[in-house]
């Protein structure tokens, strides 16, 4: 399936849902080699003068190395019938097995990016920043010791969104 680009402006959606109920998948990498990984936090905006997408990584995550490394990644988003494979994917590690040929999803490669041909709108994202999140920054003691009782805090991605895919 060929993928083709729209205006950032045209889309439609809550991103409430898309993000916190449907999910997404952070890719990063490239042909050479890649990883993905689910989320359900993030968020989409305006800021510095462009479109972005703000996601959070955990350190012991196998995705991190991928994204650390490389300048872009991908967001991207499914339909309800992925549900399952999403859920696999954020459970397995890619340190461990080939979690994505396990989870029936086809990579697609295009450039640096590397997306799914099952998803139904994917974000191309080059990182703006990326910031630490730290225990002395919460304001609300509770979040630290409810979300962080391993101490393994995420870092803070913002990237702007280069490009709206669809099928």
């Amino acid at each position: 399936m060929a993928f083709h680009s729209i205006p950032y402006d045209s889309l439609q959606f809550n991103p409430f849902t898309k993000i916190g109920q449907q999910w997404a998948l952070v890719t990063a990498g490239n042909a050479s080699g890649f990883n993905t990984m689910t989320v359900s936090w993030g968020a989409l905006g305006y800021l510095w003068n462009r479109p972005t997408a703000t996601i959070y990584i955990r350190p012991q995550r196998y995705t991190k190395e991928f994204l650390d490394r490389g300048d872009t990644f991908t967001l991207s988003f499914y339909p309800a019938s992925c549900k399952a494979a999403l859920g696999y994917l954020g459970k397995v590690s890619g340190r461990d097995e080939n979690k994505v040929e396990k989870s029936g999803l086809t990579p697609v490669f295009s450039d640096d990016a590397v997306y799914f041909e099952e998803a139904e709108l994917v974000f191309v994202c080059r990182k703006l920043s990326r910031t630490p999140l730290l225990p002395d920054s919460f304001l609300d003691g509770e979040l630290d010791e409810k979300y962080y009782p391993q101490k393994d805090y995420h870092d803070m991605y913002i990237a702007e969104i280069t490009e709206v895919l669809v099928p």
